[in-house]
């Protein structure tokens, strides 16, 4: 399968004589190189993008994944395709400047992403570490609180998982610290799976990196339960015996996250028995 597109500015400051081969020569400020992956930053007439180029897995690595009963992912394809998805649906995400594949042996195809950079943002991750000595207002929490919700709804509504789906992989423009509404930005979107429908199994999976990503950043129970309300979009009240149980099935998938990276239980639950 071949694919190649590069946006106008990228074509002017590359001027790419063999395309695909230059683009793969890239090189720059390297954030990650693993398993015939490899991330970086790299500038072009003043303008900072993020290349993420794959060269190939190997066979090994294919049947390793087979042998999981996992499908391999040989190509930047998922990265671009799931870009696009939450564009479409109103997605804060990255934004596309070019993408290619070429090849059909899956152990040897060869492609690439390249975004332009999300300048001057702070993950989430890094932002509630600072709510615990400089709590946020109210508003702000909960304007941070509904987009999260409405991202994960509307993500899992239209057929799309992401597998990593953790405080980290959210960013937020350091000039909206504040203000509300938000506007948050999904990466990582390597693994991200898409459908027609996403199983339950999945959006749980999801829903418990979320919760354990998110177990010390000082929310409260109330803030866990509206998040549950804005995502399935009804009263609490009305939630049926099995979604209950789907809620409690997610809390007790974060809790063995929390225990392998803390080496402890989490100091509080809010599903489930408290801690």
């Amino acid at each position: 399968m071949n694919d190649f597109f590069l946006r106008d500015d990228l074509k002017r400051a590359l001027a790419p004589t063999n395309q695909f081969d230059d683009i793969l020569a890239l090189h720059g400020e390297i954030f990650r190189e693993l398993n015939g992956r490899r991330t970086f930053r790299f500038q072009r007439a003043g303008q900072s993008y993020f290349a993420k180029l794959h060269f190939g897995i190997g066979w090994g690595e294919v049947l390793k994944n087979l042998a999981q009963l996992q499908l391999p992912i040989v190509s930047a394809r998922n990265e671009w395709l799931a870009i696009r998805h939450l564009e479409q649906h109103n997605i804060g995400t990255m934004t596309l400047a070019g993408y290619g594949e070429r090849g059909s042996n899956p152990a040897s195809v060869e492609s690439f992403v390249l975004t332009d950079e999300l300048t001057d943002t702070v993950s989430l991750e890094e932002l509630v570490l600072e709510w615990s000595s400089q709590p946020p207002s109210p508003l702000f929490r909960r304007a941070i609180i509904h987009e999260l919700a409405r991202m994960a709804r509307v993500m899992h509504q239209s057929g799309m998982n992401h597998r990593d789906f953790y405080l980290c992989h959210f960013l937020l423009a350091n000039n909206q610290r504040e203000s509300t509404p938000v506007r948050l930005h999904l990466i990582d979107l390597h693994r991200a799976q898409l459908r027609s429908h996403t199983p339950r199994r999945w959006q749980l999976k999801d829903l418990a990196g979320l919760y354990f990503s998110a177990m010390n950043a000082g929310f409260s129970r109330r803030n866990y339960l509206r998040f549950v309300r804005l995502y399935v979009g009804k009263s609490l009240r009305l939630l049926s015996d099995s979604e209950k149980t789907f809620w409690l099935h997610v809390e007790r998938k974060a809790i063995p996250l929390h225990h392998k990276l803390y080496r402890r239980a989490p100091d509080r639950l809010f599903f489930g028995t408290s801690a």
